[in-house]
């Protein structure tokens, strides 16, 4: 007789609006991983203007929550909650009731549809929301939940929410050992989101153009595009530069590239869908991440199946996406020099970037794909409850 699936209720303040969007497009990815390992997965997810009730997302059902007036449902999706939170009461009162009915939320589909298990992404909130509902949970961090850990606070909330988790995890090492480090030791382990290696692949032809670089992130100081404009001053070569995202500090850094010099070989292409970015991917020569302190890097695992090998900090999750002189090069944070030298080496030598880049497909399948990704997880849920049979 076959065994009833196992079933597992996400819950998450990022996931996909509508199929296509690219808010938490790696939890959609996971969800469908692990179902096709037997489980059968639930979303829990805030509402935002626009958004139903109740809605199927690519095969995945998702349930979503009211937390505040209409007007103020806008801290989830968009990539501002950080700054909605610390810029006025509003966002701050929003953020409060977000957590506070996102707990009622869950405990009522855990009453209803009974999980085996729930499964927390980002320890804040929805750790805090997802646990002590009588059922084992398990949280994954992604990178800005572990920043949070840096005051005294924090720390000690997250404290309680590991005391009621059956397993930790996050996305890179990096963030796996400062999680440790912030409970005195205790395990967590390391399990990456799955890449679309359906949508990111291999051109069939060798489409990459020599002397084109391409930036794809959050426009804010983290994501270091400042230091990268300041590179393409610095090289000896004139490679241009493709930038795809946006964000707070857009305007600033348009600004910075025209006091460089370097304006006219920057393109700003904005927030593009996934479907778009691939080709980006597929004609660029490398994709440069000159962030710190990155949780992992999504966005090279997502080149590197195009064969685009990347030229990134050595700084957090990234060491554990590029590895250096193999599948593409890490220099040291900060080091305008270095990375101006990287790039320009990637111009100089193709055939170099190209092996690069075909080594960069071989592992990010081998690591970052959904079959690996959804096998792991579904042996750390049968952990979790005891090797269910």
């Amino acid at each position: 007789m076959t065994p009833p699936p196992l079933r597992v209720l996400f819950v998450t303040h990022a996931f996909p609006r509508q199929s296509g969007d690219a808010a938490g497009a790696f939890v959609l990815a996971l969800a469908q991983a692990v179902q096709r390992e037997g489980v059968e997965v639930r979303v829990l997810a805030p509402s935002a203007p626009g958004l139903a009730p109740v809605d199927t997302i690519d095969g995945i059902r998702v349930q979503r929550y009211r937390y505040a007036p209409r007007a103020w449902e806008t801290l989830a999706y968009v990539g501002t909650m950080a700054e909605q939170v610390s810029a006025s009461v509003r966002g701050k009162l929003a953020l409060a009731l977000m957590s506070w009915r996102g707990r009622r939320a869950a405990r009522a589909v855990v009453r209803a549809w009974r999980p085996d298990l729930v499964h927390a992404h980002w320890w804040f909130p929805s750790g805090m929301q997802g646990g002590g509902h009588g059922v084992p949970m398990v949280v994954t961090m992604h990178g800005s939940d572990v920043r949070l850990m840096r005051t005294a606070k924090a720390r000690a909330l997250f404290g309680r929410v590991a005391a009621q988790s059956a397993a930790l995890f996050a996305v890179s090492g990096w963030l796996a050992r400062q999680a440790r480090d912030a409970l005195g030791g205790r395990p967590v382990g390391t399990a990456p989101m799955p890449a679309a290696t359906s949508l990111f692949t291999a051109p069939a032809l060798d489409a990459h153009e020599r002397g084109r670089m391409l930036f794809v992130g959050r426009l804010n100081a983290q994501k270091g595009l400042d230091d990268l404009l300041q590179a393409m001053a610095r090289a000896r070569k004139s490679w241009t530069l493709d930038v795809v995202g946006d964000g707070p500090d857009r305007a600033a850094l348009e600004r910075r590239a025209i006091e460089l010099g370097v304006a006219e070989r920057v393109q700003w292409l904005g927030h593009l869908p996934q479907t778009e970015l691939a080709p980006l991917y597929g004609r660029s020569a490398a994709l440069v991440i000159p962030s710190t302190d990155e949780g992992l890097g999504l966005v090279g695992v997502e080149a590197a199946l195009c064969e685009t090998p990347a030229i990134a900090y050595a700084s957090g999750g990234l060491t554990d996406v590029v590895q250096d002189g193999v599948t593409g090069w890490l220099v040291p944070a900060g080091d305008i020099a270095a990375l101006a030298h990287a790039i320009d080496g990637v111009v100089d030598r193709p055939p170099k970037a190209r092996a690069a880049g075909a080594a960069a497909r071989v592992r990010a399948l081998a690591v970052f794909s959904p079959d690996a990704v959804g096998a792991r997880y579904r042996q750390a849920y049968d952990a979790a409850l005891g090797a269910r049979p």
